[in-house]
């Protein structure tokens, strides 16, 4: 991209997701993340309504009645933002590439972080990392963010979420807010990291998807081509059993994503390129307020 579009881009961007950060979600953002970043105070006598997941066990032990942690609210986070760029996210069929809405939303949590005295830091992905910019504060680390988000160009095209996981786990030091951008369309599993992740994190799975991934379209034969593989091959989309057998396949796959983060207890929320992503948003921070 040319370096003056590129700046009427990000200058677009940064109109527009500035504006959602600062006068829709003012005060939600905080809210919704505030308790996440904590620092360990001290101790005292369970009571009656506390979270049990606060109980210190050795003290406990020791004492042979419950205590639980008190914590103090740290005075400012750290957020990462992990990028999908393998070849999946170029695709999108009725308003925006699913990229595209990936960068909208992305620049909107990034506006957030800074207006709350946040660090924001990025790591861009496929089946390895790509780019990791260190998290920072300022208007400046954000602008630079956002042309990256939009003129990023991997080196590879296929997904691999457990190797981020792993790689924010062992660079990333201090408990962080990680927002996971992605289809989940991926090769391997990533349960374990997952699971693992989000002990040492906060982690939240953003899936970004295209109305058109859910069921086959009947338009007769098609040469389709992975995106990520490069395979192409054609597919005769008149027959009701390959319309089906997709469906299906799209379905399972919903299914293994959402139970991978119930057993996780990963927050989640899935967003059509078409849909409406300040609503999904607002949903998410509610859920966690």
């Amino acid at each position: 991209m040319e370096t003056s579009e590129l700046l009427k881009k990000v200058r677009q961007i940064e109109i527009k997701t500035r504006g959602l950060s600062s006068n829709i979600f003012a005060g939600q953002y905080h809210s919704a993340f505030k308790g996440r970043g904590m620092a360990f105070s001290e101790v005292r006598e369970y009571e009656f309504g506390d979270d049990i997941r606060d109980i210190d066990w050795n003290v406990t032990a020791r004492y042979s009645k419950p205590y639980i942690k008190i914590f103090e609210e740290e005075r400012e986070l750290t957020v990462m933002l992990l990028i999908d760029v393998s070849g999946s996210r170029n695709f999108g069929t009725i308003e925006v590439l699913k990229k595209d809405m990936i960068t909208e939303i992305a620049a909107t949590l990034a506006f957030s972080a800074i207006q709350n005295n946040d660090k924001i830091g990025v790591i861009f992905f496929s089946d390895r990392i790509e780019k990791f910019i260190p998290p920072q504060k300022g208007k400046k680390h954000i602008l630079y963010i956002i042309r990256e988000l939009i003129d990023f160009e991997p080196q590879h095209t296929n997904t691999d979420i457990g190797q981020v996981l792993k790689y924010l786990t062992n660079a990333i030091k201090k408990r962080c807010t990680a927002f996971v951008f992605s289809d989940y369309i991926n090769k391997g599993d990533y349960q374990d990291a997952l699971t693992i992740a989000n002990k040492k994190h906060d982690i939240v799975a953003i899936q970004v998807y295209d109305d058109r991934e859910t069921e086959m379209p009947k338009v007769g034969m098609v040469k389709v081509k992975d995106a990520e593989s490069g395979i192409e091959k054609y597919v005769d989309t008149a027959s009701f059993k390959v319309r089906s057998a997709y469906k299906h396949w799209w379905e399972k796959r919903q299914t293994e994503m959402s139970n991978a983060f119930k057993r996780s207890r990963v927050d989640s929320v899935s967003i059509r390129t078409d849909g409406d992503y300040v609503k999904a948003l607002i949903g998410l921070f509610n859920i966690r307020s």
